[in-house]
């Protein structure tokens, strides 16, 4: 008989030598390329502990797993920085955004993201820094939603969440941009290693006089990347899912989660209207691609398999 452990749930030895070494590599190439942090020992502590403390855990952790691997890809970002492989857009951009969404003040003309800086409001403030906390627990959300409702279409979007940070990050080193806070902090002179700036969203913070968003940029892993902005994407592949689940009138509340989170982004001058415009692109871009992907026969069949291992009983064993 194979050797089983913990508490009654049997797991093989195998799975228990996987999850350590993973679980050690991670640690040690994240110590390598970005230094260590304690969010690093959270997540090995989460995954493991759901992953051997029930079959329904770890079906669910090994399902959220793609998440797991944007939040890493993410953060490895920070060791090799967009900037080292091609020019950094500042000024071109900044004018382009002129060019296309320009307002024009008695003469002169403005970006949307300086009027909205000159013309915030404290309701303003309020709203947009809510809309723009949504792209994180929303997504979420709705994945654990589709969990358990919907296994295929689970899998779907977690992999469609996957396939859409892929294509941003490859934009991200083909064409880096700065954020319209750049340019009002430093103008259009380039210099590398600067710190994110949570811009206008620190309005959100002061009136609440708190470090939210502080503490969230404090961690960015590179302010030249605006250029999509994935937060406008990940607002219309989550409304995308829910048109297609039928969700009634949650739907109501993505479509304003969309519109509330694209606005947001250039109220607080974290965005370009032409990035939230790409960043929509990008995202339509993403679904389209995908589902073509998918209706081929190899990646349907590998999809299926993916749906039965978080579904079967015994988690794959």
């Amino acid at each position: 008989m194979e050797n089983r452990l913990f508490n009654g749930n049997f797991y093989r030895l195998k799975d228990v030598y996987t999850t350590s070494f993973l679980s050690a590599i991670y640690l040690l190439l994240s110590y390598v390329l970005v230094g260590f942090k304690i969010d690093q020992l959270v997540l090995v502590f989460i995954f493991n502990t759901l992953f051997y403390l029930s079959n329904g855990t770890r079906r669910f952790i090994i399902g959220f797993s793609i998440f797991i691997v944007y939040w890493i890809l993410f953060d490895y970002m920070k060791a090799f920085p967009n900037y080292l492989y091609n020019t950094v857009h500042i000024e071109d951009l900044y004018h382009a955004e002129k060019r296309m969404f320009g307002i024009n003040i008695q003469g002169l003309v403005v970006t949307p993201n300086e009027f909205w800086g000159a013309n915030h409001n404290s309701f303003l403030d309020v709203m947009t820094g809510i809309f723009y906390l949504m792209w994180v627990p929303v997504p979420l959300a709705l994945a654990v939603y589709l969990f358990f409702k919907n296994k295929r279409d689970f899998v779907l979007f977690s992999l469609l969440f996957l396939w859409v940070n892929l294509i941003g990050f490859v934009i991200y080193y083909l064409y880096p941009a700065a954020p319209p806070w750049y340019v009002e902090l430093h103008g259009f002179e380039f210099i590398p290693h600067t710190a994110g700036n949570s811009a206008g969203l620190a309005r959100f913070d002061s009136y609440f006089d708190i470090s939210l968003f502080k503490d969230i940029y404090s961690k960015g892993s590179n302010v030249f990347a605006a250029m999509p902005s994935l937060h406008s994407a990940y607002p219309v592949i989550v409304l995308y899912f829910g048109l297609k689940n039928r969700m009634g009138k949650v739907n109501l509340f993505f479509v304003t989660m969309v519109a509330g989170i694209w606005f947001s982004a250039i109220y607080t001058g974290h965005h370009y209207s032409l990035d939230v415009l790409a960043g929509a692109l990008c995202g339509l871009f993403a679904i389209f691609s995908f589902k073509w992907i998918v209706s081929r026969r190899h990646p349907n069949h590998m999809l299926m398999k993916i749906v039965y291992r978080i579904s079967s009983n015994d988690g794959g064993d």
